[in-house]
């Protein structure tokens, strides 16, 4: 442990309090200094994070931690909170141990921009440095990519002339007055009110604590501000050239093109696609901010609210027919979702059991919304038979219409319908009743050795209609039911065993000789040989043919090596060079699950080349 060190300042880099270290401890050797702070004389430091930090916070003493030192010393909080939760337990290892891969897994290899070629400063800042510490030091937040200005004194930073890049790469700059320029910056830039709110949020991100939050949950809540103003669809996309249109109408095309953040709408993969689809793509912390910037949301709101949950929240809903007993509880599982054509918003159709269907446009905003009506499409068996009981009660139109919450437009158009559908089914019904009867009677003296089943499939209609309305009729007029005699089969299980073992392996060589690769698995043998039955549920009665199958089936990546193996045999036949990324590609193999089954392709691509 050090005997003394100097203390980081707030929001100070941990480069920076190394270099200030190197300076008080009279070191004149970098080397010896990175030895003392790492217990390594080969670390090379690195100003945004930099690694060994479990060792570093050892030799610091108990009042630090290698957590607290990324947190609150180091850029990572600008990049934590947009990586994905397996991501963000990587990286903290990398910084916590040797460093490797650590800025390939951060992006900042292939996917940085504005990437700034020396160390920052704010004027204002280096001043009160100077009043309160007696020196000024190396802020973090002056550092990030894509930000230019002070969050705090909103002003444009200045670059120290001192150049990180064209030293020694083991040597540790400090920052000195005397090479600081502190007087005020006259520069005019159009784009400065931008760059400031950028810088702020940019500071929010720096104070958020570490994994709170992670790219899977920050995507859903992206989604959910997108949905709120209609840019996504009834079937759950985002509506692209929509979103393309009024993003580059509130964020200038020439910000964006200096920010090097221009948008190629043309391309799959511009970074805006790519932000609000669900890919795994890295995408720049900046980029996240210019799409916060677009919503009108900050670090801290953005966290705070809720993931998308569809347009219209999440099941089940309440039913809001007044007059079944469950109104306004949340019994409504079935939703169909569609689209208005004029305006684009989601229309969902709700459908409780008691037969009441309702519609509303969405999306919902506020949790009153989802006891709003928009239009009732079917009132349902209970809400009628309710109506039926209220008329009966003597109730005025007006005093039905507040218990059934419609209008009376519709209480009157319902009555009248009940009262003329009655009249008529009655006379409707006895009509029917009397000529079914005839054509069953006539049936049954015409085609005497029909039993009731051949009756039944002879006459559906008449036969279902006096089912329902005149049972005892239908069956005093009925042939007697015949007692059948069944014989029970007996199956002979070793026989089907055996037939079902020569008919799986005939279809197992047919299989694995046809042209299009097909994975063997214990359903599609069942169900081209037709004994799926039998397979899910005897298969303890045919051992021979449990066998075959255990040594036939094929596991997922069996059948990845088994593809890619018949398109090695077929560059051989041809004489082409066996190109191990073609074999990936033709043979559609995701490269997590190639990079899985290499070493095997390998060894069999040696064996041929041996034939």
């Amino acid at each position: 442990m050090l005997p003394f060190f100097t203390n980081p300042y707030p929001d100070e880099l941990i480069y920076s309090a190394i270099a200030r270290y190197h300076f008080y401890s009279g070191n004149i050797d970098f080397k010896d200094t990175l030895e003392e702070v790492f217990l390594s004389r080969s670390v090379i430091p690195s100003v945004e994070i930099g690694s060994q930090f479990t060792t570093l916070a050892q030799q610091l003493g108990s009042n630090y931690s290698a957590e607290r030192l990324i947190a609150n010393h180091t850029i990572y909080p600008y990049y934590s909170l947009f990586l994905s939760k397996q991501r963000q337990i990587e990286i903290m290892n990398d910084i916590k141990g040797n460093g490797q891969g650590l800025y390939t897994r951060l992006g900042l290899v292939a996917g940085s921009i504005c990437k700034k070629d020396g160390l920052y400063y704010c004027n204002e800042c280096a001043k009160q440095d100077v009043d309160q510490y007696g020196e000024p030091y190396i802020h973090r937040e002056h550092q990030l990519q894509g930000i230019g200005y002070c969050s705090h004194h909103e002003i444009m930073l200045k670059k120290y002339p001192v150049d990180s890049n064209k030293q020694s790469r083991i040597e540790f700059i400090r920052f000195e007055l005397e090479y600081m320029d502190l007087s005020p910056i006259n520069e005019v830039d159009e784009f400065a009110k931008i760059q400031i709110t950028l810088a702020k949020m940019a500071y929010q991100l720096l104070k958020v604590p570490l994994n709170q939050s992670n790219r899977e949950n920050i995507s859903l809540k992206y989604r959910a501000f997108l949905r709120r103003i209609n840019l996504v669809t009834a079937s759950n996309r985002v509506r692209q050239s929509n979103l393309h249109e009024v993003f580059q109408a509130k964020v200038p095309k020439g910000f964006l093109e200096k920010s090097e953040s221009a948008i190629d709408e043309s391309s799959e993969y511009n970074w805006l696609k790519v932000l609000t689809r669900n890919m795994k793509r890295h995408v720049h912390p900046f980029r996240h901010l210019l799409m916060m910037l677009f919503l009108e949301v900050d670090i801290s709101s953005l966290i705070k609210s809720g993931n998308d949950i569809g347009p219209f929240g999440k099941g089940p809903w309440p039913c809001l027919n007044k007059a079944a007993i469950h109104y306004k509880q949340p019994v409504v599982t079935g939703i169909e979702i569609t689209r208005d054509f004029k305006s684009k918003s989601p229309i969902g159709t709700f459908t409780c059991s008691c037969g009441f269907i309702f519609a509303r446009k969405g999306p919902d905003r506020i949790d009153e919304d989802r006891y709003r009506i928009g239009h009732v499409k079917v009132f349902g068996h209970v809400w009628q038979k309710r109506l039926q009981e209220l008329s009966k009660q003597s109730l005025s139109i007006r005093a039905i219409t507040r218990e059934l919450n419609v209008d009376s437009k519709t209480v009157k158009k319902y009555l009248k319908d009940f009262n003329e559908v009655i009249v008529k089914v009655k006379a409707k019904d006895l009509a029917l009743i009397d000529q079914y009867r005839v054509e069953i009677d006539e049936g049954i003296k015409k085609l005497q050795d029909l039993n009731r089943t051949q009756i039944r499939r002879q006459f559906p209609k008449q036969y279902i209609h006096l089912y329902r309305n005149d049972k005892e009729w239908l069956f005093e007029h009925l042939p007697l039911k015949k007692k059948q005699n069944e014989t029970t089969k007996i199956v002979d299980w070793a026989e089907r065993d055996k037939e079902y073992y020569y008919k799986i392996k005939q279809l197992h060589s047919e299989l694995v000789q046809s042209k299009k690769p097909i994975r063997i698995t214990k359903s599609i043998i069942g169900r081209r040989i037709g004994i799926l039955a039998n397979l899910e549920r005897n298969l303890d009665k045919l051992p021979r043919t449990g066998k075959l199958l255990q040594s036939i089936v094929e596991s997922v990546r069996d059948f990845r090596i088994r593809r890619c193996y018949k398109i090695i045999d077929k560059m051989f036949e041809q004489n082409e060079s066996v190109l191990l990324w073609q074999v990936q590609r033709d043979g559609g193999v995701r490269f997590s699950a190639f990079f899985e089954i290499k070493g095997e392709l390998e060894s069999y691509i040696q064996k041929k080349m041996l034939e």
